[in-house]
């Protein structure tokens, strides 16, 4: 199935330096993504190496319309910024860049919260198909080259925090 969704990037405010090692407050990554999370959508990445968290604070991208315009027209994705996609099932996802006009890292994740692929740094406004190979049910948009500055990859592991109940199918 080929969505014609175009990955909004969720605003997402990655307390950086928190997930880099200390927060100035003292508090630890973990710490500062539990606050970052009571306060706004927010997914957590875990990097593959280091054991670092990542919080990423999202816009989310919940109905058709929001998934087909995604990030498209927007110039400028502050570092700790993103969009999360949902998808009432599962399935094999595609993602394309018309009308995107800077670099996206797109994060498929399966119904497990679990990293199935990631396509990092999609050339901007392009219509060529982004997928990897499996079944996704959410896809997190992030900066290009946010994803290997970062140490995610697949098959690490995901949280979502602060969604709304309706957000996540049952």
């Amino acid at each position: 199935m080929l969505a014609r969704a175009r990955l909004l990037i969720l605003s997402v405010a990655v307390a950086v330096s928190g997930a880099a090692g200390g927060c100035r407050n003292g508090r630890s990554a973990s710490d500062s993504a539990r606050s970052i999370a009571a306060a706004t959508p927010t997914v957590i990445l875990h990097a593959a190496a280091g054991g670092r968290t990542i919080p990423v604070r999202v816009e989310l991208a919940l109905t058709e319309p929001e998934r087909e315009r995604g990030l498209m027209y927007r110039n400028h994705l502050d570092p700790d910024a993103g969009m999360l996609f949902l998808f009432p099932s599962s399935g094999p996802l595609a993602f394309w860049m018309k009308n995107t006009l800077i670099p996206l890292d797109m994060i498929f994740i399966d119904q497990e919260k679990r990293i199935v692929g990631i396509v990092e740094n999609a050339a901007p406004e392009t219509e060529t198909p982004r997928r990897v190979t499996g079944s996704s049910q959410y896809v997190l948009e992030i900066g290009g080259g946010l994803s290997q500055r970062w140490g995610i990859a697949a098959g690490s592991a995901v949280e979502f925090q602060g969604l709304p109940a309706n957000a996540i199918p049952n």
